[in-house]
Order: structure tokens, then sequence, then C-alpha cells
């Protein structure tokens, strides 16, 4: 059964079947709807004839009857006149009915008649004539009216009264079953006929055009390549209608256009697989070389393409040159390209070569049985056959082109793909090479600092750590130095920030220059600097010390004013075992030496004493008892630091900080924080801030916004943020008035954990800021990752920005990129009338800084109040 169903749709889906469908469809909807239409005028004219001949047997019958009555008539008289009248009208359809009213009756007694309807006691009762249909039936009521003339015999009538009922029906149904046979035998005969007709239409239309649809389908068939293809000619198909050979000669003519279109299936599939290509690895770009020689290889599958090059500007030093042949080629030819390369260079920059070709490196590409080196080529022929790709970019500059033979002119369309397939090529090496670069780049500066290029912070932990771990299995000893310099704030402030690196850079390279190899030196961040002196002891990190301090001492700067700057430098040392047992400790040992060196006049180098390192560890101690005292005794307290509109002045938002009470004292945050940090209680001191905060605010009456710093460590904690909420809750406080900011620089290595702190943050309620923002390398991720509500620019870049251009270059952008994304800016550090000038003009929305109010105890509403406390 679905064989056979599957066959008829197949069927109908041909053009023969369509014929037949439409011819069939279209000739049983005029039958059927003329049938039904005559149909139903034959029973209307039938109903019709039966009401009128009704109505003249009512009329006779009244007449007749009224005839007998005048010659006056018994009851006997009657039922014989009934019956004669009944039965002379039976053969014809039509059913005569009488009924007597109850003064008939009371004159000639009871007569036996049907029972009466609702309708024949009407007609008694009111008289009046009706008929109507009825399940296929005529009936008509007729009331015997009394006359004049009757009243002779019937004197217990009077004039008008209703004697009787004639009720005479008529049956339809047996002539319209009759009827409707009919013309179903008759719908049925010339329904066969019709479809007969259709099937002969219908195939001599399919045989009238299926010979030529025959030789279009063979035709079509024998199309297997692009020259097939252009050897197709339908001008000589004749269908015999004139409508199906217009469609055939604009087919035909299609068929011509195309033929300037098409290309080659093997160009197509080369493309195709070009573009997969475009998935970059790290295997690509690790072995970046070999991936061009594999493309070069590629391109020669269906052009012949001799060599393939890149040009890079290595910062502003020069040029790397690397050349990929496909096969080997003569010294000369070699040599030529090289000085079309550095023609090429010189017209970048105009007639000037800025800088020189530091390495050419030429490869080549040996394929599988073909080992014949490749023709020479003449400048001229270099010149013809080369295509090239300019790529810009900050940092990385750099040219690729690729040598082709120059017959592709022969063929424009396919010259125009296999051009497009070149720049796709071309593009896709640039990005491969520049892909290389900006990853040993990234490799570079993730341990260096950009500045100096010396290690950085991160590295100098991590070696430190190592430094420990071997000197402990090992038995031996080392030394720490730590180095601040002595004021250099001054140096940037006086001199400016572009000279302060001019000043560090040579800082760096005196250091580098002091130590021996294999020491370690790192920047650990601004000003001060570490040295790592493995296999070390006391004596010899003095000796070290002096030494570094002694060449800082010597080292002089002229100044963009012609003044001489000199640096100097305090130096703490720590020495492993002796000092400390482990990083965290010899660290804080070095660095109290350090202080220790600044506090006896600067340009001074420090070691603990024995007693020294006692007091060291016992004040670390203290700081520890300290937080922890505060904690349990409920001495941490919150202060509001306000932020304004920098418009307006009014001030609805607030910063929380930290401060903890101390007799008389508060000991500010930056005293205690790291401390309570690494002895893991400062979700706890953050919590009890928090609260302490929620409290006030509703016994104030604040309404602002509200910023909450949080720590890193309170990613971690799985139901900070569900107590957060409650104390919200408990305080009648409304998330959105909320603001959390996690400051960029500490969110580097906690992505993924802090993506699912902020959605949960986002999913209560709360709102997120990012706090320096602009200082980390991460900053304009978070904007594309993270629902960020509100951005707080980094306060150096705020408070150089007026007298630095990069400065103002980075504020600039960062607004710019907020404000499209419809996020709030905050400016930090604003600490003069002319930075909030600066910041409002730039079209920041808050400001936040001591010139706009310092942290207390309570909010604060206007600027201008801030202004006159102070």
């Amino acid at each position: 059964m679905l064989t056979r169903a599957r066959t008829l749709s197949a069927y109908l889906k041909t053009l023969q079947g369509f014929v037949l469908v439409a011819l069939l469809s279209a000739s049983l909807t005029v039958f059927i709807g003329v049938t039904l239409a005559s149909s139903l005028l034959y029973e209307n004219i039938l109903v019709r004839q039966a009401e009128q001949t009704s109505e003249t047997l009512a009329r006779q019958s009244y007449s007749a009857m009224q005839q007998v009555m005048r010659q006056g008539w018994n009851r006997e008289q009657m039922e014989t006149f009934i019956e004669e009248t009944r039965l002379a009208h039976e053969a014809s359809g039509y059913r005569f009915t009488f009924y007597w009213g109850e003064g008939v009756a009371k004159r000639h007694g009871d007569i036996d008649q049907p029972e009466m309807d609702v309708v024949i006691r009407s007609a008694l009762a009111a008289g009046g004539e009706r008929v109507w249909r009825e399940n296929g039936t005529v009936r008509r009521i007729m009331p015997l009216v009394s006359r004049a003339e009757c009243l002779a015999c019937e004197q217990y009538a009077e004039a008008g009264d209703v004697l009787g009922v004639i009720d005479i029906q008529h049956d339809l149904a047996p002539i319209s079953r009759e009827m409707r046979f009919n013309y179903l035998a008759m719908f049925i005969v010339a329904a066969l006929m019709v479809l007969m007709l259709a099937l002969g239409i219908s195939k001599l239309f399919a045989e009238r055009i299926e010979a030529t649809l025959r030789q279009f389908r063979q035709r079509l068939a024998a199309v297997n390549s692009v020259a097939d293809f252009r050897n197709l000619n339908l001008g000589d198909s004749d269908v015999g209608f004139q409508e199906l050979n217009d469609a055939m000669q604009q087919v035909n003519a299609l068929v011509g256009r195309l033929r300037n279109v098409a290309v080659d299936k093997d160009i197509l599939e080369f493309e195709i697989r070009l573009l997969s290509k475009f998935i970059i690895t790290s295997e690509v770009v690790r072995d970046w070389r070999e991936f061009i020689k594999e493309l070069l290889a590629d391109i020669n599958t269906i052009i012949q393409a001799h060599t393939l090059v890149t040009i890079f500007q290595v910062e502003d030093e020069g040029y790397e040159l690397e050349v990929f042949w496909y096969r080997e080629v003569a010294p000369e030819t070699r040599a030529t390209f090289e000085a079309l390369l550095t023609q090429l260079l010189e017209r970048k920059h105009e007639g000037q070569l800025a800088c020189s070709i530091l390495k050419v490196s030429h490869h080549t590409v040996v394929s599988a049985g073909e080992n014949e080196a490749l023709a020479d080529l003449t400048p001229e022929d270099i010149r013809l056959q080369t295509k090239s790709l300019l790529l810009e970019a900050p940092k990385i500059g750099g040219i690729v082109g690729i040598g082709v033979q120059s017959d592709l002119a022969q063929d424009p369309i396919r010259h125009i793909v296999i051009d497009g397939i070149l720049s796709t090529l071309l593009n896709l090496v640039g990005s491969v090479k520049a892909i290389y670069k900006y990853t040993q780049d990234l490799e570079f500066y993730a341990t260096r600092d950009p500045l100096t290029n010396l290690h950085n912070q991160r590295i100098f932990k991590d070696m430190l750590t190592y430094e420990v771990g071997r000197a402990t299995r090992h038995q031996d000893h080392f030394s720490l130095l730590m180095l601040d310099l002595d004021n250099f704030k001054t140096v940037n402030d006086r001199h400016g920030h572009a000279f302060g690196d001019q000043f560090l850079h040579a800082v760096a390279d005196t250091l580098s220059h002091s130590i021996r190899p294999g020491d370690f030196l790192a920047r650990y961040g601004g000003d001060e600097f570490t040295v790592i002196l493995p296999q070390t002891e006391e004596e010899q990190a003095y000796s070290v010390a002096l030494r570094i301090a002694g060449n800082l001492s010597s080292q002089v700067l002229t100044a963009p004013d012609g003044s001489t700057v000199r640096a100097t430098t305090s130096i703490g040392i720590a020495c492993y075992p002796h000092h400390a047992g482990n990083p965290h400790d010899l660290f804080l040992m070095a660095d109290n030496m350090m202080y220790k060196a600044k506090r006896k006049g600067k340009n001074c180098v420090a070691l603990p004493e024995q007693e020294e390192v006692a007091a060291v560890f016992k004040e670390v101690g203290e700081k520890n008892q300290m937080v922890l005292s505060a904690l349990e005794e409920q001495r941490i307290v919150p202060y509001f630091q306000p932020i304004a509109d920098v418009r307006s002045g009014e001030v609805n938002i607030h910063e929380l900080l930290m401060r903890i009470q101390l007799d008389d004292r508060l000991v500010p945050a930056g005293e205690f924080i790291d401390i309570a940090e690494s002895i893991g209680v400062i979700h706890k001191m953050d919590y009890q801030l928090i609260e302490k905060a929620f409290a006030q605010v509703r016994e104030q009456g604040y309404e602002g916004m509200l910023f909450i710093n949080l720590s890193p460590k309170s990613l971690i904690i799985g139901e900070f943020i569900g107590h957060i909420h409650q104390l919200a809750i408990d305080y009648d406080i409304l998330p959105e008035r909320i603001v959390f900011e996690l400051t960029e620089r500490e969110t580097v290595s906690n992505l993924k954990l802090l993506e699912k702190f902020v959605l949960d943050l986002k999913m209560e309620g709360f709102n997120f800021a990012i706090d320096d923002f602009g200082s980390g390398y991460s900053s304009f991720r978070y904007l594309k990752q993270f629902p960020i509500d509100v951005i707080k620019i980094e306060g150096e870049f705020i408070r150089n920005m007026l007298n630095d251009e990069k400065y103002m270059a980075f504020v600039k952008s960062i607004v710019t990129l907020a404000q499209s994304l419809g996020v709030s800016t905050i400016a930090e550090y604003i600490e003069d009338e002319e930075v909030l000038a600066a910041v409002e003009a730039l079209g920041i929305d808050f400001g936040q800084g001591y010139h706009l109010g310092r942290p207390g105890p309570h909010f604060v509403r206007r600027r201008q109040a801030l202004l006159a406390a102070e």
C-alpha cells in the first residue's frame, strides 16, 4: 500500500500527471457545480408546483363541499364525500385529511377523525390558510369557514365560524430520490468520459515536449567540467509551444552568461582547503615556516607559484626577510629578488630606508618528483609575476607577497578567482607571522617588565620560592636584596613621567651591570627592585649592596631643564636560612630592612641584627593579634569616601572603606589588609564591616549607592553573596544600591572564577564595578566578557593626564568605549580643580579624590559641604 502511494505521488509530480489532475479537477468542478445547481433548481420547482397544486385541490374540494352542503346533508353523506375525495387524489400523491370543529360534532355526533396537532387546532381556532415545507413534504392547511348560504343547514353556526380544516400533504421524497439517482448515474458516465478525455489530452501534451526535454537532459548530463559547460548549446530546442520555446531560449542565454563566470572545480576545492587552514593552532604558530611551505606546495597544485615572501619590521631596528622558494633557484635570482624587496621598502619609506635589513633567510620547498630548478627570473619577470600585500599594525608592520606565473591574464574570470585566493593566502600568511611575533612578545612580557625588560614581580616570587626549595634541599644559603629609590616621586613630579621612565631604565641598566652572572634581578613595582644572590652569605651580600649603591650614586642623568639628577637607593638585606626559613618571611625581613635603611637617612644599606629578627617577627605577630582582636571585639569601623557627580556636585555615591579602631587611633587598611589576607580572616572582616555600614545606612537614612571593595579571597567563599544578600534584606537595602568593585589587576588569574562570581552577583540584583581600570592587560576583555555596570579609571591616568599625552589618550579611549557600551565612569585621584575641570570636559560621569572629599564616618550629600568642612 505504501509503495502504491509513493508511485502515485511520483506520477502526480510528472508533467503528464499535472495536466491530468488539472483537467480532471477543472472538469469535475464545473460538472459538480452545474449538477448541484440544477438539482437544487429542480427541487425548488417541484416544491412550488406542489404548493400551487395543493392550493387548487383545496379550493376545489371546498367548493364541492359547499355544493353538497347547500342541498342539505347528513353524516353519512359527509363521510362519503370525504372518503371519495381522499380516494380520488390518493394516486396523485396528495393525502387529504379532514378535521371538523365542535359545532359539526354536536350536529352529527362524535366523528372518528385523526388526532389534531397544534397546527390544526390553531387553524380551527383562528382560521387562515397556511402552507409550509417540512422534511421533504409540502403541507397546506385550508380552514372551512361558514358563509351565509351555509347557515340554512348549519343553524348552530354563524357566518365566519370555522367548521373544519382540510389538511393536504404532498410527499416529494420519492421524486427527489429518483432525480438524484438519475443525476448520479449521469455524473458517473460523464466522469468516465472526462477521465478518458483528460488521459488522452495529458498524454498528447506530455509526448509533445518529452522528446525535447529528454534531449535537454542528455546535453546537461554530458557536462562534467567547465570546458564541457562552455560547449553547451540549447538554442536549437523546439518544444512545440511558443512559451516553452521562449523559456528554453532564456535558459540558453543564461548558460551563455554563466560561461563567463564559470570557475574550475579544482580552484574552488583549493579555496575551500585554504579556508580550512584559517584555523590557526598553536602548532601552526610555533612551526609557521613549515606551515608556509605546505601552503606554497598546495598553491602549486592549481597554479604555478614560484615564491612566497614575508617582510616584517622588528620594532624600529630593521626588517627581517623570509623568502620561500617552491624550487631551487640560482644565487643570482635570489640576489635580484632581495634587491627588488629593498626597493619596495624604500618606496614604503618615501625614498629613505628608515631601517636596515637585519636578516634575509631563504627556504626551498622540494616536492616529490619535482627536483628541477626554477628557471632564472629577470627583474621584469619578478615585477610582473609578484603580488604583494602591505600589512600595518601597532608595533608590527610587514609585507607578504607571492610570485605567480603571468599567463593567468589569458583567462580574466579565472584570474579574478585566483587573485582572491592569493589575497586570502597572503592574509593567512601575514596573520600567522603576526601571531607568531605577538606570541613571542606575550611570552616575553609575561615574565618581563615592559619598561626596563627586567624580570617582573610574578617571576620574582616564583624564583624566590624556587631558591628557598633549592637551598633547603642542598643545605645551602642565599641572600635577598630589597631596593627602593630615594626621592623618585620628586623626580617624576619635577621633570615629568617621560623622564621618570628614562630614569628607571637607566637604573635598571646600572643594576644589571652591578651584579654577577647568575644573580636574579627583578623590578618589583614602581621604583622598587629585588635581587636574589644564590650561594651568598651576609658579608658577600653586604658587599654587593654597597657596590650597587656606589654605582647608582655615580650615575648622572641630564633632565629636560638641563639640571643633573643622581640616583640613590635604600637597600635592605635578608639571608636564608639565618634570617627566615620561608619566602614570605624572608621577603618581609628584607622589606623591613629597606625601611630601616630609609630611616637611617636613605642611601644606606641595612642588615638585620639578631634582636631585630625577633623584633620584626614580633611586630608581625603583634599585627596579627591586632587584626584578630579587632575582629573578635567588633572594632572594625566603616568609613565612607564620597563620589560626586562632576557636573552638579551632588553626592549620591560613597565608597566603603575599612578602618580598625585602636585606642584613640584609626588604623588605615594599608597597614593590615595584607596581614588579614595572609591569616585568612579578610572575609570575616568584610562581613563585619558591611553589616556595620548597612546599619549606618539605615540609621542616617542614606538613599544613595554604596561601593564595596572586595578581596579576591571573597571569590572562593561560596556563601559570600548569599550572606550579603541576607544582610541587605535584614537592613531593608535594595541590592541595586550596592556596587561591588574588584581591582582589575587582582583578577587576571581568576577569570573563570570571577565570571561565575559576577554572574551570581547580577542574579541577586547587585551591581559590579572594575576598579583601577586600565592598570592591567585584561581591562577590555572584562568589558566584553562581564556585565560591568561601572568602571573606575586608573587614578594614575587621571593624575597625570594633563602633563602626559599618552595618559590623556588612555583616558579618552576608556571614556569613549564606556559611553558606547552604556557603562558609567568614575575618575579617581581628583586632587585639584584643574583636574576636575578636565574630567568634566572629557564627559566622565563621577569623580573621587581628596579635592572632592576625604573619607569620613558619615555620609554627605554635596561636594560644597565637603570643601567647607575641610
